[in-house]
């Protein structure tokens, strides 16, 4: 199985080109956890088919699953990784658009190694929805991109620039299956540094672990921020564990009409699964 991993501010994921390879849709879950674990296989945050697309309006179809082999609706820095793949194996141009179970996502190439995603705007959005978690209370949103919504819980923690992730990853556990987020939740810490600019580390679902950093979480924490007063400019930097990401938005009577991820990617290894424990 010919593949590619590319890496997004330190999310990593393996690509296969499904309208070439043509491996069952049914076998793909079972692929993805194997050889989305590190150590024994190649190791990725997740895995992405390419696929043909069932409207008229797309260049293809993205299928994303998490490492834990659970079907995505979206990953915003999958989608960037998956578009930079796309323009260089010419299957679609600079700007492309491309199925995936939350809508269509539009991306384009910016310049080199730099790619543009509109995400998902968001869907369902609760500015107010405090967390208690043994006691203490957490300022915190939760957005919903897409529809169906990929589910984001945006916290505020004082402090998280210098605490390993390690301290909050039962805290980020427990908040992740909330009794008041339905689907479950992303969990995304933030602290301000300026303005513009905040600190973001999220816990995943489907992952089950930090990560070195989540677009669609990225982009629903700058949604959170600029919807609960912290900034006041529709461009913000999200410094996360793997680099940084920009988030632009456009706003419409008070609500983000549109919201855009930006950010490098980095191709890590082109080359060949011959796992023999794996059966295709």
């Amino acid at each position: 199985m010919e593949f590619t991993k590319i890496q997004g501010a330190g999310n990593d994921f393996i690509i296969i080109n499904n309208m070439k390879q043509q491996l069952p849709i049914e076998k793909l879950p079972l692929i993805a956890k194997k050889i989305c674990t590190r150590k024994v296989s190649i190791g990725a945050d997740g895995f992405m088919a390419i696929d043909f697309p069932e409207g008229q309006d797309a260049d293809f179809k993205m299928r994303f699953y998490n490492s834990d082999g659970s079907l995505g609706e979206m990953c915003g820095n999958g989608a960037r990784c998956i578009a930079r793949y796309a323009y260089l194996n010419k299957i679609a141009g600079k700007k492309m658009t491309f199925e995936t179970p939350a809508g269509i996502v539009v991306a384009e190439i910016e310049d080199g190694r730099l790619v543009r995603v509109k995400l998902n705007k968001p869907e369902v959005v609760k500015v107010n929805s405090d967390v208690e978690i043994d006691g203490v209370r957490y300022d915190c949103a939760y957005i919903e991109l897409g529809n169906p919504g990929i589910p984001h819980a945006v916290v505020k923690y004082p402090g998280l620039k210098d605490i390993e992730v390690s301290k909050i990853l039962d805290l980020g556990r427990k908040i992740r299956y909330y009794k008041d987020f339905p689907k479950g939740a992303n969990v995304n810490f933030f602290e301000m540094v300026d303005d513009a600019t905040a600190i973001v580390k999220t816990y995943e679902r489907g992952v089950e672990d930090f990560t070195l950093a989540c677009g669609t979480g990225s982009g629903s924490t700058a949604a959170a921020l600029l919807l609960k007063g912290y900034v006041n400019t529709n461009k913000i930097k999200i410094v996360v564990p793997g680099g940084e990401l920009f988030i632009e938005m456009k706003i419409n009577n008070n609500s983000i009409d549109e919201l855009f991820l930006i950010g490098d990617t980095n191709i890590i290894a082109i080359g060949q699964v011959i796992d023999e424990d794996l059966v295709m």
